[in-house]
């Protein structure tokens, strides 16, 4: 479909659609939002002309309610602006629902990156062996998690998805009353949701999007691919899960809590099975199929319901059994239905999605020196980290973590558990221990010396340990790290019983915190070539698992792109990230988006291996010309990070310090104890958002564009113009900065120019902005920024045209806290719930 197309089908599918359907508001019974869409254009109208004339949100918003309202007090004042939140943040859910409704028409199956395309092109270019070669050993995960950049509570998901139905039919009475519902539904948890509840949400999705998107999916690769000699691998689609395993920084996180969202994925599939069985017997109601099913269906239900133990293999024997009698007695009739049910079983088991276990290294190491000191009898204060691992590695003690109390007894009963959750959800249900802030060898060996302390031996360790390379200093110890374990005799035999197959993660959002946007992509770029290269010497298969989030500023972005301008220097096993909050929602919520999104990541890992591009591939030159623009920029973004009002313009300009008071995920928003706010102890979430939040996403951008006009200034910008149109990966990246200052919007922090104490430091992020979206447009020879991404650009024009009087809210009611003026607490609630709105809006902004 070409640009100018699906510009129109976009203005006749959402923009014409949101006007119709808005207006329904104007007419709803809301209580307390009378006469809010009357007002609502003029607050945005001195919003936009006010910030284009330098105006501060404080004279905005003043001037609103001097000319627009006879609103005297402040309490008046304030009901008010809450009043416009609650209305905007329902505008935006319509919004979201009207675009996710036109997703089917906006994204047709001939679209780059989708299965036909790639079928088409394999057969065009006679590579359709090739193809299936491929599929043979590769697989795409992705990787839910509860970060929390979500903020839709589950009752406004479930409208979200019916008022999704109502609009794909145009059914005006059906969205009047979800309009009506809408309005009566708050949006806004009470409490902070546990792990378990945020394990329950994503559950959710689990079995009414996933189930049956993946199972589509993978019949229709099956047909278009699979023949006689090849079975398309049930384990090419594979689903992780991190609520309720993901300890790291959240201390909510218990080995009781693991064990029961465990508990809740094996019953939760089972009843998708259960479910799906009550569908399949109406169609196979004949004579000895039907007895074989109805005692299957049985056996679910005393599984689910009476606890009593189901296996996979059980499961498939049962199935098996009915295929027999139906092929030989009833000419295969309904076979299809029957065959799709199996491979269901076949992709998800007893487990559903793959339960993770993540803990931070320091805390691994907290816990191994309280074992040692009591358990030992070595002496912690002599003893080297060599002799600590000697110990661990050698020692025939088993402990029992009752002998222990706090994180060293849960540490060790969690990893006692792992048994009991593996009998139940199969090896598949938890099968990989990850450690964050994995720098040294130690952060592995503790792991895999915990296991044995907890009765395991070496060689019922069957579980993967995988490091997690996130900081500039993790990055750059990568290949050391590695070398030294793939050398060290009891790790290797480890990984030979693992089938000599290594899982690396890599942390992108925490990447781009600690070294900018630029050179935290090189360095993982590289990092990846470097681990490849190791692993490849000492015949171990690696797979890279990335720790990306929803913006370019942490990884996310054009994720196909990303992946498909990968060379053959970085190993291509299997495609795996993290989805979280907003992501899930906005990229796998429904199912068609979820379709087409495992799509886009499998034709992408394909696509590298099969089919020739020389532009995924980087020349000796391309690399040192990349390689100098990221040391430019690094330097550049140290200078901002190092500055002394760095971390103070984000405590006390930004709504940083408001994350940790929303009550919208389990885990608080710094790491350490300290009321001391250090940029170390920084999250990437919180970090990011804040940036979002003021809109200038500054990770997503800074130091690029002060790069780019370094190597211009020496006269050699036609080399960058060349890289950028040689290389994929480049411009991949330049494409996906451009998309962070697209969500950019200066205007509205123009009043912080004139700071006593910020002024010279908003100016510094400002004269960068203004530079790198220029450097970018000359680079691109683009007129606008995303200028080939016509739906992307259109989607986030009326996003930001909904949240602009929101924004003007938020920035109002910051000035007044800076300011201490009038009632605090309410200013705080409404930085609060703007908050809320702004983020939802924009979809992946944390």
């Amino acid at each position: 479909m070409q640009n100018e197309e699906k510009t129109e089908k976009f203005r006749q599918l959402v923009e014409n659609k949101f006007q119709i359907y808005n207006s329904l508001f104007m007419s709803l019974p809301y209580d307390k939002m009378t006469n809010i869409g009357m007002l609502l254009p003029f607050l945005y109208e001195e919003s936009k002309i006010g910030y284009e004339k330098g105006k501060s949100p404080e004279e905005i918003v003043e001037e609103f309610f001097a000319k627009h309202t006879e609103l005297e007090t402040e309490e008046q004042k304030t009901e008010l602006l809450f009043k416009i939140i609650q209305y905007i943040e329902r505008q935006v859910v319509l919004f979201d629902s009207i675009e996710d409704a036109a997703f089917c028409e906006l994204h047709p199956p001939s679209e780059t990156g989708t299965l036909h395309q790639l079928h088409e092109r394999a057969l065009q270019e006679h590579l359709v062996t090739a193809t299936r070669d491929k599929m043979r050993d590769f697989a795409v995960r992705v990787v839910f998690t509860a970060h929390p950049t979500q903020f839709y509570p589950n009752s406004v998901q479930r409208i979200l998805h019916d008022l999704r139905s109502a609009i794909m039919k145009d059914s005006v009475t059906e969205i009047d009353m979800l309009l009506q519902q809408l309005g009566k539904t708050p949006f806004l948890n009470r409490e902070k949701p546990t792990p378990l509840d945020e394990a329950m949400s994503i559950i959710f999705y689990l079995r009414y999007v996933y189930y049956d998107s993946l199972g589509e999916l993978y019949r229709k690769i099956k047909n278009s691919f699979g023949t006689q000699d090849f079975k398309l691998p049930h384990d090419i689609f594979q689903l992780g899960f991190w609520p309720g395993g993901d300890r790291d920084g959240n201390p909510f996180v218990t080995a009781k809590i693991t064990q029961k969202v465990a508990q809740e994925l094996h019953f939760s599939i089972l009843k998708s099975y259960y479910e799906h069985l009550k569908n399949l017997r109406r169609r196979l109601s004949f004579r000895g199929v039907s007895e074989v099913l109805e005692q299957l269906s049985h056996e679910l239900y005393d599984a689910i319901f009476k606890n009593q133990n189901i296996t996979t293999r059980h499961i498939l024997s049962r199935i098996s059994e009915a295929e027999k009698i139906l092929t030989e007695q009833h000419n295969g009739l309904f076979h299809n239905l029957l065959e799709d049910y199996k491979d269901r079983v076949q992709i998800f088991g007893t487990h559903f999605a793959t339960l993770d276990v993540r803990q931070d290294s320091r805390i691994h190491q907290q816990v191994i020196d309280e074992i040692i000191g009591e358990k030992s009898g070595l002496d912690l204060k002599n003893i080297t980290t060599e002799d600590k691992l000697k110990w661990l590695l050698e020692t025939e003690t088993v402990l029992n973590p009752d002998d222990f109390s706090g994180i060293t007894k849960d540490t060790l009963q969690n990893i006692c558990n792992i048994r009991s959750i593996q009998e139940k959800n199969g090896e598949r249900g938890l099968n990989r221990y990850i450690i964050s802030n994995s720098d040294e060898v130690k952060d592995v060996l503790n792991v895999f010396g915990m296991f044995r302390l907890c009765g395991y031996s070496e060689e019922e360790i069957n579980i993967d340990i995988v490091p997690l390379f996130e900081t500039m200093e993790g990055l750059d110890a990568g290949e050391k790290v590695m070398k030294e374990l793939y050398e060290l005799p009891a790790y290797r035999k480890h990984l030979e019983r693992r089938g000599n197959a290594q899982t690396i993660m890599l942390g992108f959002s925490d990447g781009t915190k600690d070294g900018g946007y630029l050179k935290a992509n090189w360095e993982i770029y590289e990092t990846k070539e470097q681990l490849t290269r190791i692993s490849d010497e000492n015949n171990i298969k690696v797979i890279f698992f990335d720790g990306r989030g929803g913006p370019p500023a942490r990884g996310g972005g054009k994720t196909h792109d990303f992946y498909a301008s990968q060379g053959k220097t970085i190993a291509n096993n299997k495609i795996e990230l993290t989805i979280q909050g907003q992501t899930i929602t906005s990229v796998f919520g429904n199912k068609d988006q979820a379709k087409y999104n495992f799509e886009q990541l499998l034709t992408a890992g394909i696509e590298n291996d099969v089919f020739k591009n020389s532009k995924k591939d980087l020349t000796v030159k391309e690399r040192q010309l990349i390689e100098e623009l990221a040391d430019i920029s690094f330097k550049k973004y140290s200078d901002l990070k190092a500055h002394p009002m760095f971390v103070p313009y984000l405590q006390e300009m930004s709504t940083l310090e408001y994350y940790g008071r929303t009550n919208i995920g389990s885990r608080p928003s710094k790491r350490g104890g300290s009321n001391e706010l250090k940029f170390e102890d920084l999250r990437a979430i919180p970090f990011v958002g804040s940036w979002s939040q003021l809109k200038q996403n500054v990770p997503g951008f800074f130091g690029f564009g002060f790069a780019l006009n370094e190597l211009k200034n020496q006269g050699r910008f036609a080399e960058v113009k060349s890289l950028y149109k040689g290389s994929d990966f480049f411009k991949t990246l330049v494409l996906n900065s451009m998309m962070s200052m697209n969500k950019s919007y200066f205007p509205l922090t123009y009043y912080m120019k004139n700071n006593r104490k910020f002024g010279s430091f908003w100016n510094i992020l400002f004269d960068e902005f203004e530079l790198s979206k220029s450097m970018m447009l000359e680079l691109t020879g683009f007129r606008m920024l995303m200028e080939e991404e016509p739906l992307s650009r259109k989607s986030v024009k009326i996003r930001e045209k909904i949240v602009l009087p929101l924004l003007s809210i938020q920035q109002y009611a910051l000035m007044k806290i800076q300011k201490d003026e009038g009632n605090r607490e309410a200013y705080e609630k409404l930085v609060m719930r703007s908050l809320f709105g702004n983020i939802n809006a924009s979809r992946n902004s944390a």
